[in-house]
C-alpha cells in the first residue's frame, strides 16, 4: 500500500499497521462525484505504532476520543480534494500530527493563591455591588 509514517526519529507508524480504503466523497464534483472514489479512509493500528511509551500511548487515545473503534483501530478520513493521492497525503499527515501531539508532555499545573490585594479588591466590589442593590430597593 503504503511506506511507513515517519514522525520524528524513533517514532515510526509501520506501513503494515495501516489500511486504505477508498469510498465515494461527498460535497462538489459534479457527475464525476458518483463515480470516482476519492474519499481516504485510512486506519491505524495504535498498537503496532513503534517508539511510545505507556504515558504517550495513553495519550495518543484520549486525543484520537470518537475515532477510535472498539478493536483498537484510529479511523482517519480525508476529503479535501477531488485527487485520492492528495486526499491519502492529507490523511497521513493527520495521523502523523495526532502521533506527534500526543509526544508533548502536559506541563504540570502548579498551586497558585490569589494576593492579599486582589482578594481585598474583590471583597470591595461584592461589597460595593451590593450596596449598590440594596439602595435599588424601594418602599413597596
Amino acid at each position: 500500500m503504503a511506506e511507513a509514517i515517519v514522525v520524528r526519529s524513533g517514532i515510526v507508524v509501520p506501513a503494515d499497521a495501516l489500511s486504505m480504503h477508498a469510498v465515494r466523497a461527498g460535497g462538489p464534483g459534479g457527475q464525476n462525484v458518483n463515480k470516482v472514489s476519492s474519499k481516504v479512509e485510512l486506519r491505524v493500528e495504535l498498537g503496532r505504532i513503534e517508539g511510545l511509551d505507556e504515558a504517550a500511548r495513553a495519550r495518543l487515545r484520549a486525543a484520537c476520543g470518537r475515532a477510535l473503534d472498539a478493536d483498537g483501530y484510529l479511523l482517519v478520513t480525508s476529503q479535501r480534494t477531488r485527487d485520492q493521492r492528495l486526499n491519502l497525503q492529507d490523511a497521513r499527515e493527520k495521523v502523523r500530527a495526532l502521533v506527534a501531539l500526543a509526544l508533548e508532555r502536559p506541563r504540570p499545573r502548579r498551586k497558585t493563591r490569589p494576593t492579599r490585594a486582589s482578594v481585598e479588591r474583590r471583597l470591595a466590589e461584592k461589597k460595593h455591588r451590593g450596596r449598590k442593590k440594596s439602595g435599588r430597593r424601594g418602599e413597596e
